[in-house]
């Protein structure tokens, strides 16, 4: 075992293959709480960081957010995550990117936000239909993460895209494409 900054590693071996655990428990934000019978909340997991920074993420509605847009998108998103998180492993490659600046929960969290109709077409035309809205689109405040928790990008917070990190990977995907 090897503890990390939120993850302990555990070390494969023979059939086993490594493995990242995150020690967590359930976290629920209240919305209203009148008594045990009349109370209304959102459930998550909340676990601590090396540094004691609490963390609260919300992994079933990101895992059945993300099933409902691929399905939506004529089970085109998925792949399209893939793609993007293959130009990240090139962006970083070259040098483009810092490694560790566009972790895949932030992708998915971007491609999220995308209109479902620009999920149209074959692979090719469907990244450039992504890679054209997202240049048009600069106002990305209002931008969720899939769990539709929290907001995407906001700089200063734990369960959010530094604003630079998420304007630069976009920038450098872009810049890829367009070098390609």
């Amino acid at each position: 075992m090897k503890p990390g900054t939120k993850a302990i590693k555990i070390e494969g071996n023979g059939s086993r293959r490594n493995a990242d655990v995150i020690v967590a428990f359930e976290y629920r934000r209240y919305y209203k709480f009148k008594s045990r019978y009349d109370e209304s909340h959102d459930t998550g997991i909340c676990f601590f960081t090396s540094d004691w920074t609490q963390i609260v993420n919300y992994p079933n509605q990101h895992s059945e957010n993300l099933t409902a847009k691929h399905q939506a998108t004529g089970n085109n998103f998925k792949p399209l995550v893939r793609i993007f998180k293959n130009m990240r492993s090139k962006l970083i490659e070259d040098g483009l990117i810092e490694d560790g600046s566009a972790p895949s929960y932030y992708i998915e969290g971007l491609l999220y936000n995308v209109p479902n109709d620009r999920f149209v077409g074959d692979y090719r035309n469907i990244c450039l239909n992504i890679l054209k809205w997202l240049y048009d689109t600069t106002d990305r405040s209002e931008f969720v993460c899939a769990n539709e928790e929290y907001y995407l990008l906001r700089d200063n917070s734990q369960t959010c895209w530094a604003c630079a990190d998420g304007q630069n990977f976009i920038d450098s995907a872009i810049k890829l494409w367009n070098d390609w």
